[in-house]
């Protein structure tokens, strides 16, 4: 990682064209190397996946020099901060001091619970004042807007589910007609050609019914 950070460093100093690099040019680039990582993933290349890994790793780098070169952080502060992150997370794994807990959960529904906890936990202290601290509350917080929207929709389901909102209203038969993930493609694919045959536009369309839920 030293050579790695310091290698960047020798970039932004020395190639144009990385030390024309900002944060803002940068986020193509990072989904690009995401959605080339889960590519390897779904289409079983593993050989590919340390490759893809280390291109996004690129983004993690580039952007904490960004940043270290303007004052702001640097690559230790991220991975620090991240460890924090998890342990403070984990009460079920670590102690506050970050060594082992004597004991851990046996289910997975135990460790959901208690980092969704914890997760409400922080947001509520971050709250920038008690007027927000209501908003602040809200299942869906930290739910990226910029997600396409079917990952935006599933995530909102998950995080309602956790909440204990009622859904499935409304389904129809759709609950015994898919079954597995070959038929739910095929019925998505479906209900992108109708809209396309209709002059509608899939993405949008779904982005305002998850939007138009959350607000409900």
């Amino acid at each position: 990682m030293a050579r790695l950070v310091g290698v960047i460093a020798s970039l932004r100093e020395h190639c144009p064209w990385t030390a024309a690099l900002t944060h803002d040019s940068l986020t193509t680039y990072l989904l690009e190397e995401s959605y080339e990582f889960i590519e390897a993933v779904e289409t079983g290349h593993t050989g590919d996946m340390a490759n893809e890994l280390g291109d996004i790793l690129l983004q993690v780098v580039l952007h904490s020099r960004l940043a270290e070169e303007d004052g702001s952080f640097e690559l230790a502060d991220v991975a620090r901060g991240l460890s924090e992150k998890m342990i403070r997370r984990s009460p079920h794994v670590f102690q506050v001091d970050g060594t082992l807990q004597e004991s851990f959960p046996s289910t997975i529904a135990e460790i959901e619970e208690t980092w969704e906890r914890v997760k409400a936990t922080e947001r509520a202290v971050t709250a920038p004042s008690a007027d927000t601290t209501t908003a602040s509350a809200s299942p869906f917080d930290g739910i990226p807007t910029t997600l396409p929207a079917l990952s935006m929709a599933q995530k909102t389901v998950e995080r309602a589910e956790r909440a204990g909102m009622i859904l499935g209203e409304n389904r129809g038969n759709l609950g015994e007609s898919v079954q597995t993930e070959d038929e739910l493609g095929k019925m998505l694919f479906d209900v992108v050609r109708v809209a396309q045959e209709r002059g509608l536009d899939a993405e949008r369309a779904l982005r305002t019914a998850v939007r138009n839920f959350q607000r409900r």
